[in-house]
């Protein structure tokens, strides 16, 4: 963005904001009136498109039967992905135009990530504010909407729990009524009964597109007995759907996210029925956490497993691949992943439960070198993702 323009745009910003200040006797009026007064802030033409064709950087309108949604954290691989699928990109990024120019000739979205503090939207006018920014930015970047990836944690009867869902309804109202054809969603826990997130979740679910439910990070060592075990296993994965339907959300608002990424634990023990003992490390929150493990992509399991120990194992309970190796130190590890094996059987459940769709965290995890064996890999997980029933 030019310096001049932004500079422009920062003073009326402020001065809106010392205008649209109430009375002290009229509470709430504030966002009311600074709202449509910050979407006049000035946005680029359409004569500053960076496509070459213009009409891509009209918004996408189309409604798939079948979402398929993708994270994006950077670089270039986004040119390998397969767009034959894609619906939707959350750039976890800096903006690429090309990308979005790229993108929107698929037919496929491209949005923002938004996060704010939950302290700070309790105040309506600061509410409206934020909004207005990104919807503004949205209008000067040519994107479809805005993924609210908030991850905070938050009491059932505190003041941010109602400005959370008042957050989501006027970001989707707004973008809605000012960006024809936008999207508006949410990131889930992977299960509502989370105590850390004491959501209105049916609310929110109501309120936006769909929401995105974070089906990974399932085996937590906080209170578990210091055994490695799978990222998302499969039982516990869908009993968390039906929770969430069971409270009163449409399957059509949910959308199931995989992990393309595992867990790498180094054992304390190793036995011969494949158990993984880690450290005890005495801490508040649980007894396991500081324990030696770490995120690994799909990519660097890949270049190991061929190489471990036991090569490729398969635990029936949980439905999930796994596989130990020795470091160069002597001690034995074990990781837990997904692969397209376990990823098919939850893609098969998003159709027979009529979810919305299918998403994972994150699109950049795979090989996409073009070597022959990781481009066969990297095709397999991506085909794993169309329901196979």
């Amino acid at each position: 963005m030019p310096r001049d323009f932004t500079s422009m745009s920062s003073q009326l910003l402020r001065r809106l904001c010392l205008l649209a200040r109430p009375p002290l006797s009229a509470p709430g009026i504030a966002p009311l009136i600074l709202l449509p007064l910050l979407l006049l802030l000035p946005v680029p033409a359409a004569a500053n498109c960076p496509c070459q064709d213009p009409a891509l950087c009209q918004p996408i309108r189309r409604r798939p039967d079948f979402e398929v949604f993708v994270f994006h954290v950077g670089g270039k691989t986004w040119k390998f992905y397969d767009w034959s699928q894609i619906t939707t990109v959350v750039l976890f990024d800096n903006y690429d135009s090309e990308l979005m120019c790229y993108a929107h000739s698929k037919g496929a979205r491209v949005v923002l990530k938004g996060d704010v503090p939950l302290k700070k939207i309790v105040d309506p006018t600061f509410r409206a504010s934020w909004i207005a920014q990104q919807v503004n930015l949205s209008k000067k970047q040519y994107m479809d909407g805005i993924n609210l990836d908030i991850e905070q944690e938050i009491s059932r009867f505190s003041p941010e729990h109602d400005a959370l869902t008042s957050l989501v309804k006027e970001t989707a109202d707004t973008f809605h009524r000012e960006i024809q054809g936008s999207q508006v969603t949410f990131d889930f826990n992977w299960t509502p009964k989370y105590t850390g997130r004491r959501y209105n979740y049916v609310e929110i679910a109501n309120t936006c597109d769909f929401v995105f439910v974070m089906s990974y990070d399932e085996h937590s060592l906080s209170w578990a007995d210091c055994i490695a075990g799978s990222n998302a296993p499969y039982a516990d994965t869908l009993a968390a759907y039906e929770d969430y339907i069971k409270m009163g959300i449409n399957p059509k608002k949910l959308v199931m996210g995989v992990p393309w990424y595992g867990y790498d634990y180094t054992c304390l023990t190793l036995s011969k029925a494949d158990v993984c003992t880690t450290a005890k490390v005495p801490y508040t929150k649980g007894p396991c956490v500081g324990a030696n493990s770490h995120q690994v992509t799909y990519k660097t399991i890949m270049e190991q497993v061929n190489n471990s120990i036991s090569g490729i194992q398969w635990n029936k309970d949980k439905q999930s691949p796994y596989y130990n190796y020795k470091d160069s130190a002597g001690r034995f590890h074990q990781v837990w992943y997904d692969n397209p094996q376990s990823i098919s059987l939850k893609a098969a459940f998003t159709q027979t439960r009529g979810l919305r769709g299918i998403g994972m965290w994150n699109a950049n995890c795979l090989d996409y070198s073009g070597e022959a064996v990781a481009k066969q890999q990297t095709e397999e997980m991506w085909k794993a993702l169309k329901p196979k029933l």
